[in-house]
């Protein structure tokens, strides 16, 4: 699916996200996550927050729209972007939908935005604070909450987001009014339950590799597995997260693959779903992988 064009698929989405309310409990390594990182060094692939950067660039949190049982959901990714303004290079990232995981997109419209690094946000231009053509309400506050996430992530402060126009004072974004600042909404209603953080999509590894990311899952147990070409699962297991209910917890497992052929799999993670599919089925998030 064209990634912009996820927009359009994601019109049933109800999340919280008014101005001056949601959530501003703390959720560790998901929400928001590692603020920006000064690397140095050469580029050795997609970032992450271990990987080297220039020393002009920084590695920071963006989120993403993806797709889920409960519908649409925010999915977070680590991104290099220019260090003189990486608050605005990444809500600009977020704005365009250019994300590593084909699987994510974005619910905003087109815009550059450049800002002082503070929780005070210039709008890219006045068609921000309407609202687009063709955007439902709901996917408005999706689309506010995912420029709320990447920002505190940047800024790694929980002080509410607030968006100015061209004077300088604070203005409404999409109809909806901004002057007392948006929190980050309720993480459980408004991330995907399970996200990937390592692998990075089309890692290459070999021997064994650390899966991490973060999720809520049924008594903190986060099933994975490994599937090849032909979708059939080659090797399975499972991570224990830090906790579960009520937000995302951090998950780390080693997994193996020394015994697997070279070649081309995808990495899953998911939610635990002891119901059989009742509820929808589990959320996953997948990363297409290279055994070497």
């Amino acid at each position: 699916m064209n990634r912009r064009a996820l927009a359009a698929a994601l019109v049933t989405a109800a999340v919280l996200g008014t101005a001056g309310c949601g959530s501003d409990t703390s959720a560790g390594d998901q929400e928001p996550a590692s603020g920006p990182t000064r690397h140095h060094g050469s580029p050795s692939g997609p970032s992450s927050p271990s990987s080297s950067a220039p020393a002009d660039q920084v590695t920071v949190p963006v989120y993403f729209v993806g797709q889920t049982p409960q519908g649409p959901r925010l999915y977070r990714e680590f991104r290099r972007v220019d260090a003189a303004d990486p608050l605005g290079a990444a809500l600009t990232l977020a704005a365009s939908g250019e994300a590593l995981d084909p699987d994510y997109g974005t619910v905003l419209p087109a815009g550059s935005f450049r800002t002082s690094g503070d929780a005070a946000i210039p709008l890219p231009d006045d068609s921000w604070q309407k609202l687009p053509a063709g955007m439902a309400e709901a996917d408005a506050q999706l689309a506010i909450q995912q420029l709320v996430y990447t920002a505190q992530g940047v800024l790694q402060s929980r002080d509410p987001i607030t968006f100015t126009d061209a004077d300088g004072n604070p203005t409404q974004i999409f109809y909806t009014a901004s002057e007392d600042g948006f929190r980050a909404a309720d993480p459980i209603k408004t991330l995907a339950l399970v996200s990937v953080t390592t692998p990075e999509s089309n890692a290459t590894v070999s021997g064994s590799f650390t899966a991490s990311g973060v999720s809520s899952s049924f008594e903190a147990t986060t099933p994975w597995e490994i599937r090849d070409a032909s979708d059939q699962v080659v090797k399975k297991g499972s991570a224990t997260a830090e906790g579960w209910m009520d937000k995302l917890y951090p998950w780390q497992t080693e997994i193996d693959v020394s015994g697997l052929e070279p070649g081309v799999y995808t990495f899953v993670a998911m939610t635990d779903d002891p119901s059989g599919g009742e509820g929808g089925g589990p959320t996953v998030d997948t990363k297409t992988i290279i055994v070497k």
